[in-house]
């Protein structure tokens, strides 16, 4: 039997439709299949290389509180396997050349040193804040800058060739202060003891690095000069890391230095908020970093939202920008006192992930 032509057309029809539909199909499944295989929907997973980050117990660190507790470094696929405190800059400083920390929160000065003393290999990527120290003293004893040379008077005051060591000495010429004298009357001891000794009367001034002068005010201090009063666009402290982590992350770096931006903003439109946070984290941190025998007195020494916040506001200028030409005056100044071997400023800085080129 013949077949109808009405049949006959109806095969060609979907003949014709089933080879287009397959000369369609076939290469958009394989490309499919081939950006599954490669990846391309497959979920956001971290970036590769741990890092293992670390900051001072001090809230110039408050945009890594910040992105800490919000999530922002998971959130960027990055992973931080260690987030350690440390009681000062100078021992940060000194970790960085022994450990495997490669990210950093820490103040310029102690980087400085890391870098020139510890042949450290690290870049300066972003700033945190200028300024974010103070001289702090008894209003009974001292009223003016010359009451620190009378005799009994008792300074305490961070290592040599801390941040506030190098304010100390900014003092002393500025205020053209008899040296001897001075340096006679200083007692080396961390931030937080500072603090604690003058509560104690252990002590009648002391220089050291916010959170402890306005912490200071709360129980009867003054805050005699701060670092603004001493050195004029002082950089306090920066985000630094490791140059392998550069050559073979540059991915990862740049993250970093975004979640700090990000982190910097938060302080400036949220400040309440930003300052419960950094309040928070510094309190426990507190129960690890401090040794037992000053946690033991420092524990009716509360670090509240509302001291943070004064002090990430008004004592700090939190930016993520950085003066080469500031951080060339902190290299000389160190240079001059005898603590480091001078450099170029270019040779620590690397800023381009901040220019975003």
């Amino acid at each position: 039997m013949r077949k109808r032509p009405h049949a006959h057309r109806r095969h060609c029809f979907w003949t014709c439709l089933r080879s287009t539909l397959l000369s369609w199909l076939g290469p958009m499944l394989a490309g499919m299949l081939a950006f599954i295989l490669l990846g391309g929907w497959a979920p956001k997973e971290s970036v590769s290389a741990p890092i293992h980050m670390a900051v001072e117990f001090v809230d110039h660190a408050a945009s890594a509180h910040i992105a800490k507790s919000k999530g922002w470094f998971k959130g960027e696929g990055l992973k931080v396997s260690a987030f350690d405190n440390y009681i000062t800059g100078m021992s940060l400083s000194a970790a960085l050349s022994r450990g495997d920390i490669n990210v950093a929160y820490i103040c310029l000065i102690p980087a400085i040193s890391a870098y020139a003393n510890g042949k450290v290999p690290i870049k300066v990527v972003a700033g945190t804040h200028k300024y974010g120290y103070g001289l702090l003293v008894d209003p009974r004893k001292i009223k003016t800058i010359s009451d620190l040379e009378k005799p009994g008077i008792r300074i305490g005051c961070p290592r040599e060739g801390s941040p506030p060591d190098c304010l100390l000495h900014k003092m002393i010429d500025k205020y053209h202060l008899d040296e001897s004298r001075i340096l006679k009357k200083i007692r080396r001891m961390p931030p937080p003891k500072v603090l604690l000794a003058l509560k104690m009367g252990q002590l009648d001034a002391g220089f050291c690095c916010e959170q402890f002068p306005t912490m200071g005010e709360e129980l009867g201090f003054k805050v005699l000069l701060t670092a603004r009063d001493l050195w004029p666009d002082m950089q306090g402290s920066v985000l630094v890391v490791k140059e392998d982590l550069i050559r073979d992350h540059p991915e990862i770096v740049k993250k970093l230095v975004k979640i700090t931006e990000r982190g910097i903003q938060y302080i400036h439109e949220r400040p309440e908020d930003a300052a419960t946070i950094a309040a928070g984290a510094l309190t426990v941190s507190g129960k690890k970093v401090l040794p037992l025998k000053i946690g033991k007195i420092a524990s009716g020494l509360e670090i509240t939202p509302q001291v943070i916040l004064r002090s990430l506001t008004t004592r700090m200028e939190c930016t993520t920008d950085i003066d080469p030409g500031q951080v060339q005056k902190s290299i000389d100044s160190m240079a001059k006192l005898g603590y480091i071997r001078w450099f170029k400023a270019e040779d620590i800085l690397d800023l381009r992930f901040l220019h975003n080129e």
